[in-house]
């Protein structure tokens, strides 16, 4: 997994358990993701770094304005391409998992092009 792809996986998933929780903590993402604690706590420090996340006094997580976008990206990515698979009767377990991998090495305009035919054909 490429530096970037883990970094945004990150990202997705603190967006994901702030929708379905009011504080998000690293055990949070380590049960979520399956990950090691000492994995999530170096991508923990490293997301901090580059100002994608915040971490309160009491290890709470919260996405910084840079990390919220990025996140909301490749989420509203996920979402799209998993419900489009579906559609084309991918089952949906391998729907999400090529999703994730699909979205992001997929460009801009790819996207983009992808999206605007979905929104046609509805």
């Amino acid at each position: 997994m490429r530096r970037q792809e883990s970094s945004e996986n990150y990202l997705e998933q603190i967006l994901i358990l702030s929708k379905k929780q009011i504080n998000v903590r690293s055990i949070d993402i380590v049960n979520s993701m399956n990950f090691s604690k000492p994995s999530v706590s170096i991508a923990m420090k490293n997301l901090k770094q580059n100002d994608c996340i915040n971490i309160s006094d009491k290890g709470f997580i919260t996405l910084t304005e840079k990390g919220y976008e990025i996140a909301n990206k490749v989420y509203e990515r996920h979402c799209l391409l998993t419900k489009t698979l579906i559609k084309l009767g991918v089952p949906e377990e391998i729907a999400a998992e090529d999703a994730c991998r699909l979205e992001h090495d997929l460009s801009e305009e790819s996207f983009n092009a992808i999206k605007n035919y979905i929104d046609k054909i509805k």
